[in-house]
């Protein structure tokens, strides 16, 4: 059963009825008042309904709607959105009837923040731009005012996350934290280093997240904030466990979990059982992790928490992975694929018609403006006016329709084009020699009773075909799963190689692979290349590196080098054995990376270097790919 908070053990209950009484004898109707009276009764809600109810009866419109929206505040803290919504909308509507500015923003923004806590981002933005455009028409604001200007551009910023627009929110937060500070409003402050470290986060700058997060951790231990606790403890915790530090990242989201159950808050209960199902999965407690996993998913799908769910199954695909349970894995991967692709699909057609409707909100303002100061003679001006703004808004509409679908027709060109790329990748791949090939050597293992070696390597093989597999319903992966899968291929490879080939590979300290995307099976063409006609021909000391590592801001390089026979003798031999593999699979790769870069400042790089000794003998090949790493949508923040 859920439960209200009750507050009525910390705060006096004849201190409440002495400020009834004062309401009662004198019916103040400005928010500062009626803040500073019942402001530390306001998580109770009891005592907010006896308000609700006192405050009707004697027709105090502004101390209801002050009680409406104080109830509306507990019902979200404890995941009811709904409810929530409904009674800051009352609480809105009385404001409306008598025309409170300061309690309009109020429960605009209110509204604002339970729509973005169930992930609806448009109507989310829409209340919050709403707010802001009424409190920063008042001329001489009060802090009451600057202060909800400062939880719309907060909000804003958080809408932007969601839209994984970093550079974006930060520059919200950044806006609202100066606010913040002006007033020092402690509360405001550790929720915007919070949110600014959540950007950090995702941007992969995990120090910089840290510290942001410790600093919002300080300011909620100084207005004893158990909220604020739970959200930094969890945040603290997920970078602990990107860091590896696993114990301390267990420890620290134990301790959320303990809190957020104390307080009720159904949003981050899910967050805590989920991320510690997360630590546990990474440190082998599996089937404690499943147990948490499992309850944080069903609190989650309960209270609709899109992206909790998203997070539940692909942390519960990843574990029964562990398990070798392919089945449950693959179900619980597609879920969350599924509802990720739902998600980001409305996120785009949202983010476009949310510009469209800020746009259209301000020219009608600017016209009401231009309207009320001017005489008749300028009003009917404005008539004309008015219908050229429409015919224009018209013919804006036909031309933007002819450009969306000029631009889809575009758009689905190239996704025909990368999807036949996709597939001669995969067929590249997984053609049938190197499966009949890998499969055989793993036979002479078993004829040659080499139990352990059969079994390491069959393992080792159908991981690799499952990343394959994976991979080619992905355009892109991340580096880290990408290195991963080279190594398997090499492993399998290698069995053919009477294991005589040293394969490394090292990545420099600075770069976070987790966080830099590339095309899935991009290296494989270049490392099978390396082995077929660089080192088969070789008799001994067969070596491959490969090397991850930045040479300008924008850019991860990556280096594979072997010590084979050289370009030059290896076409000889090719030309020999009339082997046309090579330039096919570099071509698709070149073909998949110009796709790939599209989405990015810069173009990529291939350059291929001939290696030498002293006397000029070849002594291997190069090949050096930059890849960028800086999209889009960063460029035009």
């Amino acid at each position: 059963m859920l439960w209200l908070p009750v507050w009525s053990q910390t705060n006096n209950a004849s201190d409440f009825e002495a400020n009834m009484t004062y309401l009662k004898q004198f019916k103040p109707n400005r928010f500062s008042t009626l803040d500073s009276l019942f402001r530390r009764f306001d998580r109770d809600s009891i005592k907010m309904k006896s308000l609700i109810s006192t405050s009707r009866t004697m027709n105090a419109s502004a101390a209801e709607s002050y009680a409406l929206n104080a109830l509306g505040v507990i019902y979200r803290n404890v995941s009811l959105y709904e409810q929530s919504i409904a009674t800051h909308e009352q609480a809105k509507a009385i404001a409306d009837q008598i025309n409170d500015e300061e309690l309009k923003i109020i429960s605009l923004n209110n509204i604002g923040v339970a729509y973005r806590r169930m992930d609806l981002v448009k109507p989310a933005l829409d209340y919050h731009t709403q707010a802001l455009d009424i409190a920063r028409s008042i001329k001489n604001p009060s802090e009451t005012v600057s202060y909800n200007i400062a939880v719309s551009q907060n909000s804003i910023g958080n809408i932007y996350l969601i839209l994984e627009q970093y550079e974006l929110a930060i520059k919200q937060f950044q806006k609202s934290l100066s606010i913040e500070k002006q007033s020092g409003n402690r509360l405001g402050l550790a929720i915007n280093y919070q949110n600014i470290g959540y950007a950090n986060e995702a941007q992969g700058n995990l120090e910089s997240a840290l510290r942001n997060y410790k600093l919002s951790l300080e300011y909620n231990e100084q207005i004893n904030s158990n909220l604020g606790r739970v959200i930094c403890y969890n945040s603290i915790g997920q970078v602990y466990i990107k860091q590896q530090k696993y114990l301390d990242a267990k420890v620290i989201i134990e301790k959320a979990l303990a809190k957020a159950l104390q307080i009720g808050d159904q949003f981050y209960i899910a967050a805590s059982y989920i991320n510690l199902g997360w630590v546990q999965k990474e440190m082998e407690q599996l089937s404690k992790a499943e147990a948490n996993l499992k309850k944080g998913l069903e609190v989650a799908t309960s209270y609709n928490l899109n992206l909790s769910i998203v997070e539940a199954n692909k942390h519960l695909s990843e574990l029964y992975t562990k398990t070798d349970d392919y089945q449950l894995a693959y179900n619980h991967y597609k879920a969350s694929i599924d509802l990720e692709k739902t998600i980001n699909n409305e996120r785009n057609l949202r983010y476009v018609n949310d510009v469209i409707i800020q746009y259209e909100n301000e020219a009608k303002n600017k016209e009401i403006k231009a309207l009320a100061s001017e005489n008749q003679i300028v009003k009917s001006k404005l008539e004309r006016n008015k219908k050229i703004f429409w015919y224009s808004m018209l013919a804006l509409a036909i031309i933007v329709g002819i450009l969306v679908a000029l631009y889809r027709n575009r758009q689905l060109e190239q996704e025909k084009q990368i999807l036949t790329l996709e597939q001669d990748m995969l067929r590249s791949q997984m053609n049938p020699h190197f499966i009949f090939n890998s499969l055989n050597s793993i036979k002479l293992y078993i004829i040659n009773n080499e139990k352990e070696n059969a079994v390491y390597y069959l393992n080792k093989f159908s991981k690799l075909i499952r990343k394959i597999l994976i991979a080619s319903s992905e355009k892109e992966s991340s580096l880290e799963d990408e290195l991963d899968t080279m190594k398997l291929y090499m492993n399998i490879e290698n069995i053919r190689f009477s294991n005589e080939i040293d394969f490394e590979i090292k990545v420099d300290d600075v770069i976070n692979t987790a966080s830099i995307k590339v095309p899935s099976l991009v290296l494989q063409p270049f490392l099978e290349n390396a082995l077929w006609h660089g080192l088969s021909s070789k008799k001994e000391n067969k070596k491959i590196s490969l090397q991850v590592y930045r040479t300008q801001d924008d850019y991860v390089r990556i280096s594979i080098t072997d010590n084979g026979i050289g370009r030059e003798e290896a076409e000889k031999i090719n030309r020999d054995k009339l082997l046309k593999r090579k330039s096919v699979g570099i071509a698709i790769t070149k073909a998949r990376l110009t796709n790939f870069s599209k989405s990015y400042t810069h173009d990529y790089h291939i350059e291929i270097e001939d290696l030498y000794d002293n006397n000029q003998n070849p002594i291997g090949t190069k090949v050096l790919i930059d890849i960028p790493t800086r999209s889009t949508i960063l460029r035009t923040a």
